[in-house]
Formats: structure tokens, sequence, C-alpha cells
């Protein structure tokens, strides 16, 4: 009988791994396999059959000695008490709550898991065989690992495993070694004795845990600079370096050798103060399907400062040169913020200020353009910017437009935005950005992708496995839909991100963070980034995006410090306005979308619109081509609705640059290149001046006095809120501070998104108990003159209309 050849190999330890064949390994004699690298071959010190529950990790389920089914996972994989089993052969989302498919607390091995036990029969003989997974009590369905071997798609796009007949468990077996692998190898698992090609031996999950805290990078010092990189299987590690960029093609390599008590660090010290110096390195190291080494491909190094373009080279920088930012801007708080999107092109492109075309293209046209009296974002009165990624992203030449979702390197601000990239002018140019917003009241937020790389990746030459998740088959995991997913699982990926934040805050000033994609970090990465963030800056920022095509974790993040955009009131609101949704999920989204989003007001960021698809004007218009840029007499009334409920919502509102003056795209609904589309036409301000004053009064109102009942701290008493709606309509009302737990003055809001006339019934009670004075109507906040509309038992709403009231 011809013997199944190997499918997986991997260490469990430098001494130690596991081998896995296709099936259960029937036979009684152990199958002969060999181990070989570099032409050698390695003789095991001991190879026997692996604890059936060594498959549960990566398959979640093993049949034990008695024939019984146990589902195993991790309790690092939730924070969640309640764990069940979901599958074909329970219904599903039908067996959460049932305490016949809770996972419980258990061990294997010693190592504390959550386990599920029953007989085995009912999960064989099945065809197809019984797909499953894992859910909490909430029903949020936890994440596969990306090497699981049963991982299998459905025709929704949703992963699920699934119960092998083959593979109970048997299929795996254990070697130990006398001496300590080089990783620095590429090692391979063959049939002993056969002509067949192995397969890698590769790393497992102690390798991710492969650490160092010396500083990283170009490290200017009296006299020095110490060059030094994390590279934990790199067989050579050599330095390009020179004064002039040219230089560098004919320069002789520097040799950089590994340090003997942390071999994963490589350095060399070059006599003198290189500041302003260019530098590349090139790696080499195993040549198998987990790495990509070439020791000809320049390396941009991951901690440079600063690049002369995406390719590199890295400029030596002295950080005592740098400077600081501005630190002394009082950021504030949450649930006072009401934040602006933009993107630094985009705004500055036809800027009505003084400014080069040169200067247009980045930070300096940017800086200008906040400066002047006339800055539209100041005249708007948000107080928080988010800028659209400004590190180094991979646009092949200066002049090409880019939203920034490419990253080659977190630390260096983005070349393309710099006067002058070879004298590393961004950083001061950057600087000078957040200071001038600063004094302008403007926090300032990064928008950050930390999930994966653009190219060239320089981190795949650095180390592919243990920089970036991979599937089963060794092929990237691209749940970002960008080619590439960065594995936070590894220790050093993780400090990467922390130090580069550290550094913007810390270099730059910038109040905080929109994380993009958030939830491929995974919620345990993003904790310890919020503590090491909150030790540098207590006050710091941290937005999630808390999507990817594999999941959401907003939920999941409910117990944390940050907050994540709210998809779910981005597409109720448009829905909404046209005529659709309910009046409970306005109640729920007015609310700020309470306990299973946001366990606290500020954790909601509310918004319509953002740089991804469509600009809200195109959305909504009734145009037939979804083409807002001349937009209907509706699609305004409908836009000045959604700015009322969006800035009476409790949450962060946040716009996108524009759209309070009907921005458009022309219907277009991906434009990450289209720089003639996305830059804003400011005199847009002009032809719909009266919708821009509508957001800027709402804007004022909320973050002024008469406004603290929208914004708050800790979630409000049961009986802050009462809502009221019209019969057989999704017109409504809502009362803050109803039962008065803050004081006596009272907020009224009534909206009516269908297109007939509406009557609110609120009953007698409620205008005998105030003196009611109206604010805004669906056109404008009054001032002076104006009819303005009482508040009656029988409250009237205009179609497509709403109100707000004070009372006293």
């Amino acid at each position: 009988m011809k013997q199944d050849l190997p499918v997986r190999a991997w260490l469990e330890s430098p001494k130690s791994g596991c081998i896995e064949f296709p099936r259960d390994w029937r036979d009684s004699e152990v199958p002969a396999v060999r181990l070989v690298g570099r032409g050698k071959v390695r003789v095991f010190a001991s190879f026997d059959r692996a604890p059936r529950h060594a498959a549960a990790r990566r398959y979640g389920y093993f049949v034990n000695e008695h024939g019984d089914m146990v589902f195993a996972l991790s309790p690092e994989a939730t924070a969640e008490k309640a764990v069940y089993i979901a599958g074909d052969f329970n219904g599903w989302q039908e067996a959460v709550g049932r305490e016949e498919w809770r996972l419980q607390p258990g061990e294997l091995d010693g190592v504390p898991m959550l386990l599920w036990t029953g007989p085995g029969v009912r999960f064989f003989g099945e065809s197809p065989p019984p797909r499953f997974k894992f859910v909490t009590g909430e029903h949020q369905w936890l994440r596969l690992p990306d090497n699981s071997p049963n991982a299998v798609g459905d025709t929704a796009g949703h992963m699920n495993l699934v119960v092998e007949p083959e593979i109970t468990g048997r299929q795996l077996f254990r070697f130990t070694l006398a001496k300590p692998l080089d990783l620095s190898v590429a090692w391979t698992v063959a049939p002993a004795g056969a002509e067949a090609e192995g397969v890698p031996l590769e790393p497992g999950e102690f390798f991710f845990s492969v650490a160092t805290e010396l500083p990283l990078g170009a490290l200017v010092g009296e006299g020095r600079t110490v060059f030094r990189i994390f590279a934990p299987r790199a067989r050579s590690v050599r330095l390009l370096l020179a004064k002039e960029q040219s230089r560098l093609e004919r320069v002789k390599p520097v040799d950089l050798v590994q340090l003997e008590d942390e071999p994963a660090v490589w350095e060399t010290t070059v006599d003198g103060r290189h500041h302003g110096w260019f530098y590349w390195y090139l790696l080499d190291g195993p040549r198998d399907s987990t790495a990509q080494f070439d020791p000809n491909h320049r390396v941009l190094d991951p901690y440079a400062l600063a690049t002369v373009s995406h390719t590199g080279p890295g400029i030596v920088l002295d950080r005592a040169l740098l400077g600081a930012g501005d630190r002394a801007f009082q950021t504030p708080a949450w649930q006072d913020l009401v934040i602006a999107e933009a993107h630094v092109r985009d705004l500055a492109a036809k800027a009505p200020v003084a400014a080069t075309a040169t200067e247009r293209l980045g930070f300096t046209g940017l800086r200008k353009w906040v400066e002047s009296p006339e800055f539209y974002l100041s005249q708007l009165g948000v107080n928080c910017i988010e800028l659209q990624p400004v590190q180094e992203f991979d646009n092949r030449s200066r002049e090409e437009y880019h939203w920034g979702y490419m990253p080659v390197n977190w630390f260096a601000p983005a070349s393309a935005y710099s006067l002058e990239p070879a004298d590393a002018s961004g950083i001061g140019e950057l600087q000078a950005l957040v200071a001038a917003c600063h004094r302008r009241g403007l926090a300032v937020v990064l928008d950050v992708v930390f999930n994966h790389v653009g190219e060239p990746a320089h981190l795949l030459h650095i180390d592919k496995l243990y920089y970036f998740e991979q599937d089963a088959a060794g092929q990237l995991a691209n749940w970002s839909g960008c080619g590439n997913d960065i594995r936070t699982a590894s220790a050093m990926a993780r400090r990467l991100i922390i130090d580069s934040c550290v550094h913007l805050i810390e270099t730059f000033g910038v109040d905080g963070f929109r994380f993009d994609l958030a939830e491929l970090l995974g919620v345990k990465a993003l904790r310890e980034i919020e503590a090491a963030l909150k030790r540098v800056k207590p006050d710091v920022i941290l937005i999630a995006e808390p999507w990817s095509f594999r999941g959401h974790i907003a939920g999941a993040l409910r117990d944390t410090g940050w907050t994540s955009w709210n998809d779910g009131y981005r597409d109720f609101l448009r829905e909404f306005v046209r005529g659709g949704g309910t009046a409970a999920a306005f109640e729920y989204y007015l609310r700020g979308s309470p306990w299973y989003w946001a366990k606290w007001p500020a954790q909601t960021v509310n918004y319509t619109e953002s740089h991804d698809d469509r600009t809200w004007i195109d959305g909504i218009t009734e145009n037939p081509d979804g083409n807002g840029h001349a937009p209907t007499p509706n699609d305004r009334r409908r836009t000045h609705l959604m700015a009322a409920i969006l800035f009476s919502s409790v949450g962060i509102p946040m716009i996108a640059a524009g759209q309070d003056f009907l921005r458009s795209k022309q219907g277009v609904n991906n434009t990450y290149q289209r720089g003639d589309l996305n830059a804003l036409d400011y005199r847009r301000l002009f032809r719909f001046s009266g919708t821009h004053a509508y957001f800027a009064d709402w804007i004022a109102f909320r973050r002024g006095d008469l406004g603290r009942l929208l914004r708050h701290w800790s979630r409000p008493s049961e009986g802050f809120f009462r809502f009221f709606a019209a019969s057989g309509s999704t017109a409504a009302a809502v009362l803050y501070n109803a039962d008065r737990s803050q004081g006596s003055r009272q907020l009224l809001l009534a909206v009516n998104p269908t297109g007939q006339d509406a009557v609110v019934p609120l009953g007698a009670e409620i205008p005998a108990t105030a003196r009611w004075r109206q604010l805004a109507d669906h056109e404008r906040f009054f001032s002076g003159h104006g009819v303005r509309q009482p508040v009656e038992p029988e409250l009237f709403v205009p179609a497509l209309g709403c109100g707000l009231w004070v009372g006293e």
C-alpha cells in the first residue's frame, strides 16, 4: 500500500515539532520520514504519535480515546464567558443560549481550553460532512485561525470549519531533536528513501513570540551611528550607506552581525554621526514558501524616520534634531468631538489661498490653508480633522494622486506630500501642519493602516512568515482585499505598530488615530495598543474601523477604550431619510447604539459619508444616474434631515469634508485615484450656502451650552429619553432629559422622513411642562425674524421636515 505523504510540518519549539498527514494514520508502525536542510539530514531524537488533542487548535475538534467528539477553542479567542458550538447539526444560531451546546472550561496538556464533549457518532457518516463554528452568547461569530486546514467557504462568503471524516486527531506525529534547529535554513520533511518532494518545516506559534526590547533603526549617537534591525530568520544582513543617494549604487555593503544574546537582532556600528545620509538593507535567509529572501533586493528599514520614496532609500536622522510636536494642545473630550474626515490634497488643491502648485500637493499647501482666516473647516465649526493616511505609501510618482491606504513605512511622512523628500522636509512640514491645526482649535486624528502593506512590501523581505498571515497552503491571507494581511500575533509586528504611533504622537503632536480595517488586528492586539498609547498620551483618541472582509468586532470592543465607525448607523440613516427603516431603529441609533455596539456614549462614531464609496448626495439623490452634482430640492431636504439627526444623536458625529456643501463625485463609486473628482470645489459653498450654514449652525448648537444634553460622558438614566411615534408612519419625536435628571432644560426633536405631512401625538403633558421655543426647522436655525412653530399636543411635522425646540 502506498504511504501517505506529509502535508504539513511545523516546529513547536526550536527542538520539537509536529508532522501532519492527510488523514488518520491507521498503520501500527510510525511513518518513515526524514528532516533535510542544506543537503544534510537531521536525526530525530524521538518520533511518536502526537496526542489526539494536538489537532485541536488548528482543526477546532478531535475524537478522544473513548470515541467522543471534542470541540476545542482557546480562551484567548474571546473575552465572552458564554461560547457555543454551532453548525449544521444544531441549527447554527439556534444553538446560542442552549446549555447542551455550551463550551465548558477545561484543560489539554495543562493548557486552559474551552471544550464541548459528546458522542462522536452523530458527527460522522454525514454527506456532506457537517460544518461548524464557535459563537458567543451575544451572537458574535468567532474568527477562524488563518491556517485552519479544514476551513471552507460558502456562497455567501462565510468561512466555517468542517468535520473531516478521515481526520480525528490520529494524523499527527511529534518529534524532538537533540539540538535546536537553525531557523535561517530551509528545512523540509519528506518520506525516508523516497524521491518525493518534501513539505517545508515552518516555525510554529513559539516563533511569533520571538522579540527584542532594543531600540531599532538608524540610531545616531556621539561620534557613531548604530544600525539595528530585527530579522529572526536571516542568514545575513548587509547595509548600503552613502552620503549622496547616487553613490548607493557603488558603495561596498557593510555586514551586520547577529547579537550573541539576541540572535534575532542584527547590528553594526559605523563611525561618525551620519545624520542626513541614505541607507538600505540587503537580507538573505531560507528559500522556501514561508520566506521571500533575496540578497539583492533593497529593503527600506521599517524603522526609517524618513524616506526619499516608497522604494527608499531611508534617511538617517538624529532624533535629537527632529524637535517635538505640539503637545500643549488640549485634546477635546471624546463626547465633545465633531469630526471632519479629509484628504490632504483634496483640501489644498483648490483652496482660495496663495500657494504654489507643488505646495498644494502636500503638507505645506494645507498648512497655508489652515492658517487662512477663511479656512473652510474652521468656518464650519468642527473641532477635529481626521486626515486620510499621511505615512509613506506606494504611489509611483510624486504627482500621482493616492488615498494613501497602501503604506510601505509607518514612521516616515509621505514623501509625495513633502517639498524636499531627500532632505526629509516632510517631518518639519507635518509638524507645522499639526501645530497650525491646533492653533485653530482642531485636534488631528491620523488614519493609519496597519492591517496590510503596499508595494514593495519591505516587511515581506525581512520575514514573510513572521510578519504576514498565511493560510494552511502557505498563501498570504487577504481579508484586507489588498493582497496581504499583517500577522499581529507576532510580538514585533505589534511593537512596530505601537512604536510608530508613539513616534507620531511625540514627534508630530497628533491627538489620535483611526485604525483602518481594525478587525484584522484583533481585539487582543487593540487592547495592547490602547494600553501602550495611553501611557504616552492618556487622552489619545482611538477609533476603529471594526470590520474587514472577514468579520466585524464592534461588539467585542465594548469593554475596551476604543470607539468605532458605525456602519449600521450609516446604512440606517441613508435609508431612513428615503422613507425606509423603522421608528424603533431611529430610537436605537439616536440613543447612541447602546449596549451591543456602544457600552458608553462616545463609543460610536456616527457618520453617513466617508472616503469610501459614493458621497452622501450621490447615494441618496433622486437623479436616475446616481449623480448628485445637481441635487434636487428633495435631495437637499433629505440632507438637512440627515444633519439634524446626525448632530442630535448620542455619540461622536463625523462628516466627510464637503458634505455640508453637497459634495458630489458625479456618481463614481471608487475614487481612490481620482484627484480630479475628490478635490473640494469650494464654489459649491456659495451655490449651496444654505446647506453649509445649516450644518454649521447644528455643529455650533451641539458644541454649545444648549447642546450639552446631546453630549454624554456616561450613559444617561433610563428615563432620559422619551420617544413618540406617528401612527402608520416613521415620523417620530424624542424628548431629551424627559426625567429632568440633568437639570430643568429639555430638548425636543421631531423628524418626518416620509413624503407626506405627519402628526406626532405628544399628548397634553409635554406642551404644558415647559416654556418651549423653537430653535430650528428643516431649513435654518432661527435668529431674530421667522415664523416659529409652537409645541402642541398633536405636533405637525411637514414632509421631509424636522424641528428642534428647547424647553425651560
